[in-house]
């Protein structure tokens, strides 16, 4: 019980913090899941973000829901999916019927703008960070600016792209072009 109250807790806390939506969240992710913790590695966030990115839902619910499953099993991913939702539910629900009569007003349409960069900024951040181990070798440059590529040309879903980098990794591995 106390590792679903710490698993609702620790979610709850990234979902309150966290604006931009699922990619904004990899470094409050991080922080708190992987070096405040230690539930996870950060590769290990990374599969779950490429995995999360190619199931249905929202990316950072279903990493939640992966990290809580592994931990504490179906109880752990059900408690960790309600902490992820909670602060949003609860904070959707307070300005719903409040955000229809200000969005006009210059104050919220200049402070949303602010929040739009902050996310982006964000955003690249965990670019940066995820990076650093993404990235590791020659074999992980070639398939990185592969999908960079495709991904600017071409209206590709990110399923075919997550199956294809993986065939890539497994080839060129057994190449030698990877390290393993």
């Amino acid at each position: 019980m106390k590792t679903l109250f710490a698993l609702f807790l620790s979610f709850a806390k990234v979902g309150v913090m966290t604006f931009g939506g699922g990619y904004a969240m990899i470094p409050i992710l991080e922080r708190e899941i992987v070096e405040d913790k230690g539930w996870a590695e950060s590769e290990e966030l990374m599969d779950y973000y490429a995995v999360g990115q190619c199931t249905p839902g929202i990316i950072a619910v279903n990493v939640a829901t992966f990290i809580g499953r592994k931990l504490a099993g179906i109880p752990g991913g059900i408690a960790a999916t309600l902490g992820m939702i909670f602060p949003s539910l609860v904070i959707i629900c307070a300005i719903a019927g409040v955000l229809s009569n200000f969005s006009d007003l210059p104050a919220v349409k200049s402070a949303f703008a602010g929040i739009r960069v902050c996310v982006c900024v964000l955003i690249f951040n965990a670019v940066v960070k995820l990076w650093k181990n993404a990235v590791p070798d020659k074999g992980a440059l070639l398939i990185c600016l592969f999908v960079f590529i495709l991904s600017v040309f071409l209206d590709i879903s990110p399923i075919i792209f997550v199956v294809v980098c993986a065939c890539a990794g497994i080839l060129l591995t057994r190449l030698g072009v990877r390290g393993k």
